[in-house]
C-alpha cells in the first residue's frame, strides 16, 4: 500500500483542485509558487490572493442572475460585502472594483465610508446598509452622511427602540429603514432566540403603530440573518418561510416596502472534501419567493444578500515553518510552528473554526498523525483535528533533512485579523507576522507586495506604554 503524503490526498479527494495544485513537488495556490513566496519573504507570513474575492463575487452574481432568469423573477439581485469581515483597504476596494454595495455593523464603519468616498473608491448612490445595534453616535453618523448625499442608506432597525432614537436626531430627509426579524436559534444553542433584530410576532405591529403612518420614516426593506449560515435543512427553511410570510405581510400594508435582505451564511471550502451546490440552493431561494408572491400577488422584492466571509475567506493563507518535532509519548507527535495559532487563527481557538491545512512541501514522504502546536506558553495553542477525519496528517520529516518542513493554513481572510486584533498586543508578546498582497496585473501577470512587515517589539512597547523618550 502507498503511503506518501501525495499518495493520502491523491486516493482521498479530487486532486489537483481549485486553487490548490503541485509543481516541482511542492504547492501551489492559483498558480503561485508557495515555495518562491517562502524563498522571497521567509516565514511567517499571511497572504491575501486578491483575484479570488472578484472570483466569489461574480460567482454568486452570476447564480443568482440566471436562477432569477430561469424562474421568470421580476425583482433584482443586489450583492452586498460587509466590512466587519475584513477591513483591509486592499480587500475592500478589491471587492468595490466588482460594484458591490457595502454593509456596516457600528460607528466607526460609517468613518470608513467616508474614508472611501474621499478616496473616490465610491460615490454617494452606493447603498450603504447599517445593520448593528445603533448607538447614538452611530445613528448621528447615518444621519449626516444621508444629509451629506448619500441617498442610498438603509437603517435596519435591530431594536424597536431605535425608531424613537433615530427619530431624535433625524434631520430634512426622510430617512429608509429595514427592520431585521430575530430567528429561532437551533435546537443546541445556548438561547432560543436571536438578541438581534425584533420578534417576528411584534414586528407587523410595531410597523402599523409606529412607522405606517409616519412621515419621518419609510420602509424599504426585510432582513432576517441564520447565524449556522444558508443550509438545505428544515431549520434554514423553517426560519426562511417565516421571513417570507412576514414580508408578504408587510408588503401588503407597505408601498414602499421592496427589499428582501437574506443577510450572509453562503459557506467557504474549509477541507478539500467540501460539497455545497451553490446552484441548487440560491434557485431554491428564488423559486420559494416567486411562488410565494404570485400566490399571494404581489411585487416580487429586490433580493439583498450580506456576503463577507464567502467574499474574502478564501482570498487568504498564512504559511508556517516547522520549528521542531517533538514526540511526547508513544502516540503523540507535536508540530511546533513558529508563531502562535491563538494569534493568528484565533477562530480555531476560539470557536474551534477549520481550516484547510496542507504542507508546502515534502509530498513524497510518509504522513503519520500529528498535532501542531504555536510557541506561546498557552495550554490551548494547537490545531489537532481536520474537518472531515478529526487528526491532522502530515509529512514525516527527519532532522537532518536540508530543507524545513513548512506548512499553510488556507482560507484564512475572513475575520482573522480582526479578532486577532492586528497591529495591536499579542499573547506572550509574539508579533503579527508579515503580511503579503498578491495580486494580477492586465496581462495576468504576478503581482506581489509586503503590505507591511512583522510587527516589531518597539511598536508593541509603545503601545504598552514604554519606550516613551
Amino acid at each position: 500500500m502507498k503511503n506518501t503524503y501525495f499518495d493520502l490526498i491523491d486516493q482521498t479527494y479530487y486532486f489537483p483542485q481549485e486553487g490548490f495544485d503541485l509543481k516541482n513537488n511542492t504547492l501551489t495556490f492559483h498558480g503561485i509558487s508557495l515555495k518562491y513566496l517562502i524563498e522571497k519573504y521567509g516565514t511567517p507570513f499571511r497572504f491575501i490572493y486578491l483575484p479570488k474575492i472578484g472570483d466569489q463575487i461574480k460567482k454568486a452574481r452570476n447564480l443568482f442572475n440566471r436562477a432569477i432568469k430561469k424562474n421568470g423573477y421580476k425583482g433584482s439581485y443586489n450583492y452586498c460585502y460587509c466590512t466587519k469581515c475584513n477591513h483591509f483597504s486592499h480587500v475592500i476596494g478589491e471587492a468595490i472594483k466588482h460594484g458591490v454595495h457595502l454593509e456596516t455593523s457600528s460607528a466607526f464603519d460609517i468613518d470608513l465610508i467616508l474614508n472611501l468616498y474621499e478616496d473616490k473608491k465610491i460615490d454617494k448612490k452606493r447603498t450603504i446598509i447599517c445593520n448593528g445595534y445603533k448607538t447614538d453616535e452611530y445613528l448621528k453618523k447615518i444621519v449626516a452622511i444621508q444629509e451629506d448625499g448619500f441617498s442610498n442608506v438603509i437603517v435596519v432597525l435591530d431594536s424597536k427602540t431605535e425608531l424613537d432614537r433615530i427619530l431624535k436626531v433625524a434631520g430634512k430627509n426622510k430617512i429608509k429603514i429595514g427592520m431585521r426579524m430575530a430567528i429561532n436559534e437551533e435546537p443546541q444553542s445556548s438561547y432560543y432566540t436571536s438578541r438581534l433584530g425584533i420578534r417576528e410576532n411584534e414586528l407587523l405591529a410595531f410597523f402599523k403603530e409606529h412607522i405606517r403612518d409616519n412621515d419621518k420614516v419609510e420602509l424599504k426593506m426585510l432582513h432576517f440573518f441564520v447565524d449556522s449560515g444558508i443550509k438545505d435543512n428544515l431549520y434554514y427553511w423553517g426560519e426562511f418561510q417565516k421571513a417570507l410570510k412576514l414580508y408578504i405581510q408587510l408588503k401588503r400594508e407597505s408601498k414602499a416596502l421592496n427589499s428582501f435582505n437574506l443577510g450572509g451564511g453562503f459557506p467557504i471550502r474549509n477541507n478539500l472534501g467540501f460539497e455545497y451546490d451553490y446552484e441548487y440552493i440560491i434557485n431554491e431561494i428564488i423559486k420559494n419567493i416567486k411562488e410565494a408572491c404570485v400566490e399571494q400577488k404581489i411585487q416580487e422584492p429586490d433580493i439583498y444578500t450580506e456576503f463577507g466571509k464567502y467574499t474574502v475567506g478564501e482570498s487568504g493563507a498564512i504559511i508556517f515553518e516547522v520549528l521542531e518535532q517533538k514526540p511526547q509519548n508513544d502516540t503523540e507527535t507535536w508540530y511546533i510552528i513558529n508563531n502562535s495559532l491563538m494569534n493568528t487563527i484565533p477562530d480555531a481557538w476560539s470557536i474551534h473554526e477549520k481550516f484547510i491545512l496542507l504542507p508546502i512541501n515534502k509530498w513524497n514522504n510518509e504522513y503519520h498523525r500529528v498535532n501542531i502546536g504555536g510557541i506561546s506558553c498557552d495550554h490551548s495553542d494547537y490545531y489537532n483535528s481536520d474537518e472531515l477525519n478529526q487528526e491532522v496528517l502530515l509529512p514525516k520529516y527527519s532532522d537532518d533533512e536540508k530543507e524545513p518542513l513548512y506548512l499553510g493554513f488556507f482560507h484564512t481572510g475572513a475575520y482573522q485579523d480582526a479578532i486577532s486584533g492586528y497591529g495591536g498586543i499579542k499573547h506572550c508578546l509574539i508579533p503579527s507576522p508579515k503580511h503579503v498582497i498578491i495580486d494580477r496585473d492586465e496581462k495576468g501577470n504576478i503581482v506581489d507586495y509586503v503590505y507591511r512587515n512583522e510587527q516589531s517589539a518597539e511598536d508593541m512597547f509603545k503601545l504598552l506604554g514604554y519606550n516613551k523618550k
